[in-house]
């Protein structure tokens, strides 16, 4: 009796030890604050040529949004985001870290706030996509998730934010708009190909991931699967 329920007990626990996955290992804190120091760092960095400014708009031109771009495609959606708030809250203190010397609250009431809050989403969008298109990372869905995140996100944001605080109509600022675009597309092609470069020489910054339709199927087809195999066992 006792030497059956001892075999039992030994199944049990193999059984037990086969089905569960395996640990998967801890990121390092260290490294991770590290990486979003250092692109919070190339952001500002990105800031000293200074900005330029075209047909008397209120927003200037610079190259900070190349840092918000490499930032998600590099760094990911999580890491990406936290180095452009980390610039955000530093520029929030005071430290004058924006393009031409600007920092402190009152960038915060400015026309080009909606812009600064859609770094925040560019990144996160960039970096959303390029965990999906890891290991790979084909340059042509590469450059339209990156122009999804770098532009439209970002002027989803800033154009209409902009358009309220200078009291201009919507349709004014929308086609104002159009001057970034060359020089934004610019640095989607860039991001592309400084990220793919990234990953190539160092895999595993982004953990990659599947598209959230490519799981349901592959579920949906495991479930066919299953109830076809007891259907031919019954």
């Amino acid at each position: 009796m006792s030497s059956a329920h001892s075999t039992s007990t030994s199944s049990t626990s193999t059984t037990a030890s086969n089905t569960t996955p395996p640990a998967r290992p801890r990121r390092s804190s260290a490294r991770d604050l590290a990486q979003i120091a250092v692109f919070a760092a190339l952001i500002a960095a990105l800031g000293l040529p200074g900005a330029l400014t075209i047909g008397g708009t209120a927003v200037p031109i610079t190259f900070q949004t190349l840092g918000v771009m490499l930032a998600g495609a590099i760094l990911g959606a999580r890491k990406g985001t936290l180095s452009v708030l980390l610039f955000i809250v530093l520029v929030a203190a005071g430290l004058p870290l924006l393009s031409g010397g600007r920092g402190g609250l009152g960038v915060f009431v400015g026309p080009s706030v909606g812009y600064l809050i859609g770094w925040l989403l560019g990144a996160a969008v960039i970096g959303w996509a390029t965990a999906r298109l890891l290991p790979r990372y084909p340059i042509a869905p590469a450059l339209a998730w990156t122009a999804l995140g770098g532009i439209v996100a970002i002027y989803l944001i800033g154009v209409p934010v902009f358009a309220a605080i200078t009291g201009t109509p919507l349709h004014l600022a929308i086609s104002g708009s159009a001057l970034f675009l060359p020089g934004d597309l610019l640095k989607v092609v860039v991001t592309v190909l400084v990220a793919k470069g990234v990953h190539r020489a160092w895999p595993g910054l982004i953990e990659p991931r599947p598209w959230p339709w490519a799981s349901r199927s592959g579920s949906t087809a495991g479930t066919a699967s299953d109830s076809t195999a007891s259907d031919r066992s019954a």
